[in-house]
């Protein structure tokens, strides 16, 4: 066994052995992780609002500002961000339009922090990129196209 092989499979099964002594079965590990398989598997801002919780379209909203580069050199490594203004904002997502699975990260704001956030992100291909928020049961977005010159996905 290399030694990359047994990091990978001993932290799985400490992962694993933590949640079976907090009580929790492997499904329900995953779910308290906030795992939500219908949203990262959409195909459209749309499709993952819907999957989110969303019950009618999102909104675009000045208040949600999306931090993305109008050119990336790389798409295996996109950095982007974004910030809420918006009261009780409880979620951000990213979406990224033209990927395989369009939801790229999602995260979870716990109340009293700022909405700040960023990740770097894959790209196939030159996309508009979103930021989702929820704030209460509204969702509200913000857009910018990247332009990708080296392929991240594949390309």
């Amino acid at each position: 066994m290399e030694r990359r092989d047994f990091l990978a499979s001993s932290s799985g099964a400490t992962a694993l052995v933590l949640a079976a002594t907090a009580g929790l079965s492997p499904a329900h590990a995953q779910n308290a992780a906030g795992w939500n398989k219908a949203a990262f598997d959409s195909k459209s801002l749309a499709d993952a609002a819907k999957a989110m919780g969303a019950t009618s379209a999102p909104v675009e909203s000045k208040d949600l500002l999306l931090q993305a580069p109008e050119i990336a050199e790389n798409g295996n490594v996109v950095r982007v961000g974004a910030q809420s203004n918006i009261a009780n904002t409880t979620q951000i997502a990213l979406v990224v339009e033209k990927n395989p699975s369009a939801l790229a990260a999602m995260f979870d704001i716990p109340a009293g922090t700022d909405a700040n956030v960023s990740t770097n992100l894959k790209m196939g291909q030159s996309s508009n990129v979103y930021a989702l928020a929820k704030a209460g049961d509204k969702y509200f977005y913000a857009v910018k196209e990247v332009k990708v010159t080296l392929g991240g996905c594949g390309g």
